[in-house]
């Protein structure tokens, strides 16, 4: 049974949720609590709740009416660290729902996951196919799979005899490994910046904000969800998703999940909105945020929200 404990600041309200299995989600709430609508946003592998930043500030000034939440999964940001054994995409599942049962009990939901955030949306979708179309009225997966992800892109490493060796090595000496990564992450900067980002410039103040969350992560949380990537499988759970309006978002230079992924969920899901950001890379959401808001608003006024939302000129721009 979750449960709850509030701080109040004036930019946001801080929750922390217990899940059923006891670990603490750092969550944070922006909007009014009243809201009719509520919008969860789901962060992606090694982020936290600031990649949504960008994209949280320009929905809540064009999308006023509507309560934001924001949390870090386990193991993640300002979440307490769990056992590793319980770093899998079907706990995130759980997470989820405990989060919405403390937090939005009641009124219609959309979810919104970026890369590991909306496969956990797509894991909670398979587990509790009853709620869509009941508690959840809308769906947005940005840069994500449903499955087959170490088929294309950088995903074909999850295959790699290496990654076994490298999981072992973890657990053996988690500090010692955990130092070899921050001195990685230096070495390899160009190519995971151009994996994450596309073919588009970006400011600084971006790029630190990635390496940050990133280097903050811990490798123990790292490399125990790697193993769940390989044989990750929701793709029976793409059927219940016609049932609401779905928004299906990637850039067209995603090395990590390549557009043939969101092309693939847009298929199996009848009216879906498929957007492609021409150049954009797997951070789209901090690379491409006004994109990626536009695109969230179209969504929430098909879901039933306040028509500000297309009258702040939130419209669909693939």
């Amino acid at each position: 049974m979750s449960n709850v404990s509030t701080v109040a600041t004036s930019a946001h309200r801080r929750v922390t949720v217990r899940t059923e299995d006891g670990v603490e989600l750092a969550v944070r709430e922006y909007g009014p609590p009243t809201a009719d609508l509520t919008v969860v946003l789901l962060h992606g592998h090694c982020l936290r709740t600031e990649s949504w930043t960008y994209v949280r500030d320009r929905l809540m000034r064009h999308y006023p009416g509507a309560r934001v939440v924001c949390y870090d999964h386990r193991g993640h940001g300002d979440s307490a660290a769990a056992s590793r054994q319980t770093y899998t995409l079907e706990q995130l599942g759980h997470d989820l729902r405990d989060v919405l049962d403390t937090v939005a009990p009641t009124g219609p939901v959309v979810l919104v996951g970026h890369s590991m955030g909306g496969m956990a949306a797509l894991t909670y979708v398979g587990q509790y196919p009853h709620q869509i179309g009941a508690r959840i009225v809308g769906i947005a997966l940005v840069a994500t799979a449903a499955g087959g992800l170490a088929d294309t892109g950088l995903g074909r490493l999850l295959r790699n005899p290496a990654l076994s060796l490298f999981q072992a090595a973890v657990r053996c000496a988690p500090s010692l490994m955990h130092h070899a990564k921050l001195m990685a992450c230096k070495v390899f900067a160009p190519l995971v910046r151009t994996a994450e980002f596309g073919d588009r410039k970006v400011g600084p103040a971006v790029l630190a904000l990635a390496d940050a969350m990133r280097n903050q992560t811990s490798i123990v949380t790292m490399a125990s969800f790697l193993s769940v990537f390989a044989t990750y499988d929701q793709t029976t759970a793409l059927a219940a998703l016609s049932k609401i309006p779905t928004l299906v978002l990637c850039g067209s230079a995603d090395l990590i999940t390549p557009p043939s992924h969101s092309v693939a969920i847009a298929a199996a899901v009848e009216y879906s909105d498929l957007v492609l950001v021409d150049g954009a890379g797997h951070s789209i959401i901090l690379e491409q945020p006004l994109r990626v808001a536009e695109s969230i608003g179209r969504l929430l006024a098909r879901a039933g929200g306040d028509r500000k939302a297309e009258d702040a000129g939130l419209v669909l721009v693939a």
